[in-house]
């Protein structure tokens, strides 16, 4: 790997920065000054700037429980975005694991390994979301039956089988295995209700226990190791 693109990946800068760095003579690699961007280094290096040891990871991956009046992205002009709550980690170039809608809670996973994003949002995966909708009428029983043969929203697109269970009245546990836009939302709306509220209760195997809304966490060795078998 390039030395300026290994120090810009480790969040020490722009490339245009750490090409500076470098530049100037603040970097070495072992006990040598390296003054060329595109020394070559490997994850082993042992790299310096400005004489402390960079600390490598090649990937981050965080656990969040989003909080209402965020979008899932990583800039805009007009709303707050949920790397405004991982202010830490913007330097390491993390995005979020699909979206959650504005007014959506829960479970959102970020990071910059690419290749695991884009296999977890594949529909070949099939990686399941659970959320709890509450609604504004009561819910029939009769919907159980009707997620489980698929719902045809109103575009025409027949969604995969999801589980249903009806919690109370008006709340219901909803597990789906894709993730069109505003999916569940539509999906309830197809029998006329409307969501009115919604948490994302898990992703895959991960569950926000243990966070408040707005707070986050990095995921356990376990959980990577979980998630990177989705990879294909």
């Amino acid at each position: 790997m390039r030395l300026d693109r290994y120090l810009s990946n480790a969040g020490i800068g722009t490339r245009k920065e750490v090409k500076k760095l470098i530049k100037d003579g603040k970097v070495s690699v072992g006990d040598l000054i390296i003054k060329e961007s595109d020394y070559q280094v490997t994850f082993n290096s042992k790299v310096h700037v400005l004489n402390k040891l960079i600390n490598y990871k090649e990937y981050y991956y965080l656990l969040l429980n989003k909080p209402k009046g965020y979008i899932s992205a990583t800039e805009d002009n007009y709303h707050k975005v949920v790397l405004d709550l991982v202010e830490d980690y913007k330097k390491y170039h993390i995005a979020p694991v699909g979206r959650l809608d504005i007014d959506t809670t829960g479970v959102m996973l970020l990071t910059n390994h690419g290749s695991l994003a884009h296999s977890l949002l594949s529909p070949k995966s099939h990686v399941s979301k659970t959320y709890v909708a509450e609604v504004n009428h009561p819910l029939s029983k009769d919907l159980i039956g009707l997620f489980s043969t698929g719902v045809t929203l109103d575009d025409g697109y027949k969604c995969l089988p999801a589980q249903l269970k009806i919690i109370d009245n008006l709340h219901a546990e909803l597990t789906i295995h894709e993730g069109k836009f505003h999916q569940v939302k539509r999906m309830f709306l197809t029998f006329g209700y409307e969501v009115i509220n919604l948490e994302r209760t898990k992703f895959d195997d991960l569950t926000c226990k243990g966070l408040s809304q707005g707070e986050y966490r990095e995921l356990t060795d376990e959980e990577i190791t979980h998630l990177l078998n989705h990879i294909k």
